[in-house]
């Protein structure tokens, strides 16, 4: 028997590559401070997880759930929407259950395109976005992330063809890799770009919680017209430190949101029912958790950056999201950096050019450890006099 090939023309899964190298670092014994990965290191709070015990113990969320989700869960993220960013939401027709974020948009592709159709993709971006492409046999194209650009995407340098051609366009932001905010006026900009060439766009907004200098992230749902011509996914993943319960949501335009429904009413009958309770707490309960929770990032954000500086290696610091995006020094490739950091002083990070072609030059550094660990990765990597001086010892 043989992979179909589909399957042969998925990327090879970047972050398992990473995993391996680290993994095998700690099984020679070395202490590895992994700061290569997106992984929420906080514990899920605790409201959340007594809500799942206390559903869990009823009988009811044994049985299988509505294939649409609960109407529960569906309300909650209404209400999260109308509460959080003042939108409104119709919870029957504009909001679709997820089995997290990262199954939506790699559904989405089968959903809106037909075989060979293009789609556009950020480059530096998820790597999963280019799976969702292949996984649909559809073609898709990149367009550049610039550091002098803000990390947001220049549309004019999109050709006629391209507008022509594309049906679908993802965007990120906050943004991962790069930790990059998008404004109103960009949203703006995007909206009336689809709906001149009849683009649908997918706003990944994974880091939506995350911003720091006290602003909150721009819901793309904010702006006038969103709904006309996209949807919004949101996870629970990093507002709630729910990665491991794989749960997250879509809203926006009907017919999109209906799209993404029927396929997953063939692939799932929605997720358990005690995990779509728990989301409902999560996303209707005491946010004090979240705003806790930004702060400690914002914290380790300061602390990682200013001792990046003390060291050369200077960066701007990331607007939201919980990464930094680092530029690497001269002699270097991005995997060559990454693996000589692993190497050498025992740190973890991932490499630019995994996220795409115009990440070659950075690696993504996570926030995912305390701010002690953060600041002995940057002394451990200033020891190699990587960056030709230490502003620290003058």
């Amino acid at each position: 028997m043989e992979f179909s090939d589909r399957l042969k023309k998925l990327p090879e899964q970047f972050f398992a590559s990473l995993v391996g190298k680290v993994a095998k670092a700690k099984a020679e014994g070395r202490d590895v401070i992994n700061l290569g990965q997106g992984n929420p290191d906080q514990p899920t709070p605790a409201h959340i997880v007594s809500a799942l015990q206390s559903a869990a113990e009823d009988p009811m969320t044994h049985k299988y759930s509505p294939f649409r989700g609960l109407n529960e869960f569906n309300k909650a993220a209404a209400d999260f929407y109308q509460k959080e960013y003042g939108v409104e939401i119709d919870p029957e027709t504009e909001v679709a259950i997820l089995f997290g974020a990262k199954a939506g948009l790699v559904e989405l592709p089968m959903c809106l395109l037909n075989e060979g159709e293009l789609m556009l993709l950020p480059d530096p971006g998820y790597p999963d976005y280019e799976s969702g492409a292949v996984l649909a046999n559809v073609k898709f194209d990149t367009f550049p992330l610039k550091e002098e650009n803000q990390f947001l995407p220049d549309y004019s340098a999109l050709s006629d063809e391209q507008k022509k051609e594309a049906k679908l366009l993802y965007l990120n932001y906050p943004n991962n890799p790069t930790g990059a905010t998008a404004n109103k006026a960009f949203f703006e900009e995007t909206i009336a770009f689809a709906k001149e060439h009849n683009i649908a766009i997918l706003h990944d907004f994974a880091y939506g919680a995350i911003g720091f200098d006290g602003k909150k992230p721009e819901s793309f749902m904010q702006i006038d017209g969103a709904k006309d011509v996209g949807i919004e996914m949101y996870t629970l993943s990093k507002t709630y430190n729910m990665a491991g319960w794989r749960v997250g949501f879509a809203v926006g335009n009907p017919t999109i949101i209906a799209a993404l429904n029927l396929i997953q009413d063939h692939l799932y009958v929605s997720l358990f029912p005690a995990v779509q309770k728990a989301a409902a707490a999560a996303l209707t309960g005491d946010q004090s958790s979240v705003t806790e929770l930004v702060s400690l990032y914002e914290q380790r954000r300061n602390a990682f950056i200013s001792s990046c500086e003390k060291i050369g290696w200077e960066a701007k610091a990331p607007a939201g999201s919980f990464f930094a995006w680092m530029p690497i020094p001269k002699g270097f490739t991005s995997e060559s950096f990454a693996d000589y950091l692993l190497e050498k002083a025992d740190v973890a990070v991932a490499a630019g050019n995994g996220f795409g072609e115009f990440g070659e030059g950075y690696v993504r550094v996570g926030l995912l450890v305390d701010e002690a660990r953060l600041e002995e990765a940057v002394t451990r990597i200033g020891k190699l006099n990587i960056f030709g001086y230490d502003k620290g010892k003058g």
